[in-house]
């Protein structure tokens, strides 16, 4: 009970990591502090895609569900709602490397934006 459990912690916080990478941005824009953590988990998010490479959290999500008796995945509301978005079934490396440029166009944008209002106000 006590590793599902955790598991299911692991699930959560691996989506709000992808959440952060795709819109922490936006955090960055209210406080600027924000990009010190953003800019290198964009990058980590970036090159995971890129390299098609398995982020450390699932594997620590199925030992723990291994750990716990759990062959699969049961019916809770976190892998009932919160898998299917953190690994659909039509997730091919093609559309892993489509994530990794929306992930660095949307930055990009952001911490463009921030720039050249900070340089405009240096001027």
């Amino acid at each position: 009970m006590l590793y599902g459990v955790l598991a299911d912690v692991i699930v959560g916080v691996h989506l709000a990591f992808v959440l952060f990478v795709m819109l922490g941005g936006l955090f960055v824009l209210r406080w600027k502090r924000w990009a010190w953590i953003h800019i290198p988990c964009v990058f980590w998010g970036a090159l995971n895609e890129f390299w098609g490479c398995v982020c450390p959290l699932t594997p620590l999500e199925n030992w723990l569900r291994q750990s716990g008796g759990e062959a699969g995945y049961s019916t809770s509301f976190v892998e009932h709602y919160i898998l299917p978005i953190l690994y659909p079934t039509e997730l091919t490396r093609g559309l892993q490397v489509v994530l990794g440029l929306v992930v660095i166009a949307i930055n990009a944008g952001v911490y463009g934006w921030l720039w050249s209002r900070a340089r405009k106000r240096r001027i």
